[in-house]
């Protein structure tokens, strides 16, 4: 091999980031500026894909229980603990993430949960993967690279005094009043009317959510301000951000594992994924005001960016249903102590074998 010349050797360091005055990809002004938001989203889509292992370990917990003869609760399932586990990571990343980038950054990388999900279910589950399923991955990646592109740049450094003028600005009084309502409609049906809708349950999901990226944005940023010296874990706002984080994440793992045992998770992640990005995109917007200083170019290629994701995961999900029974009754061969030639009829309200 021969010595490369010194002015050679400068200019490739200086190209690939190493010492210099070049202007590369990791070392110009470009990389000093978006180093930041490039990690936060580096760490969403890391998060994003370790939910989508999370969500369908907790799907085949579900399965099995449903094929044992004695009935057992999920919370007993170690498999099922394991994704719970999972998620709780995948959870932790995007909290992390939203410390470094802007939720309008964060939310549409959500996509890589759902088609880390299709992708997964197809060798986990043992799902057809479909021609429909890579055009919509096509499509949700290409929507969430323009939005993530053309995403508002905006400071992420707040303050414990800022996020409380935010908490008391009419927009957002008016938001939430709106989310509460909108809320407590969802759960009487739920309760009261037994209605237990995949729509109905992850839009209570998303309303939670929407709650939890503003708590999880303020916690977040708290933090990082007093890592580096200014301390802001001293206000109350801290403590109260921290509270309605725990909660609303809470109640979101109740809602949306109801859902899990109801519907495949083929088609909760890419609904989960509109009614989470919506209801994210909203509270930057409402709340952090992500948008206030944003083009109308910028805002446009956005919005055709999240139709983009949107029409993706709606390809992904469509046709995607539970597989019900086309005969009316089950040979009793399929059931442990029962004979070839016995017949029985299943409950059609419940996932179990009926008697």
């Amino acid at each position: 091999m021969g010595i490369i010349p010194v002015s050679e050797w400068a200019a490739w360091n200086a190209s690939f980031g190493g010492a210099g005055t070049g202007s590369g990809p990791l070392s110009g002004p470009w990389y000093s500026t978006h180093k930041t938001q490039l990690l936060g989203v580096l760490l969403a889509a890391a998060s994003n894909f370790l939910i989508s292992v999370s969500l369908n370990i907790q799907k085949c917990a579900h399965l099995r229980l449903v094929c044992q003869t004695e009935l057992k609760l999920y919370s007993r399932s170690k498999l099922w603990w394991c994704g719970i586990a999972l998620l709780g990571l995948g959870e932790l990343g995007n909290f992390l993430a939203y410390g470094f980038a802007p939720i309008a950054v964060v939310a549409p990388l959500g996509c890589v949960s759902v088609i880390g999900s299709a992708f997964i279910s197809a060798f986990f589950l043992k799902k057809t993967m479909r021609s429909a399923d890579i055009l919509g991955g096509t499509l949700t990646v290409t929507g969430a690279y323009l939005s993530v592109t053309f995403a508002p740049k905006v400071p992420q450094e707040l303050t414990a005094r800022q996020i409380q003028n935010y908490l008391v600005s009419w927009p957002f009084l008016v938001f939430s009043i709106l989310e509460i309502i909108i809320f407590c409609i969802l759960l009487y049906f739920y309760k009261r009317k037994a209605v237990k809708h995949i729509v109905v349950l992850l839009m209570m999901v998303s309303l939670l959510a929407s709650l939890t990226v503003i708590a999880v944005k303020a916690v977040a940023s708290m933090i990082t301000l007093s890592v580096k010296g200014k301390m802001q874990l001293t206000y109350s706002i801290f403590y109260i951000m921290f509270v309605l984080l725990a909660s609303s994440c809470a109640f979101q793992v109740k809602f949306l594992n109801q859902a899990m045992h109801l519907y495949e998770a083929t088609a909760i992640v890419p609904i989960n994924f509109v009614f989470f990005t919506t209801s994210a995109i909203l509270s930057g917007v409402i709340f952090y005001r992500e948008f206030l200083s944003a083009s109308l170019l910028s805002v446009f290629m956005f919005l055709f960016g999240c139709l983009l994701s949107f029409l993706g995961v709606f390809i992904i999900a469509r046709n995607e249903k539970e597989k019900h029974l086309q005969i009316p009754f089950i040979e009793c061969g399929h059931i442990p102590g029962h004979k070839v030639t016995g017949k029985i009829q299943p409950d059609c309200h419940s996932s179990c074998y009926g008697t």
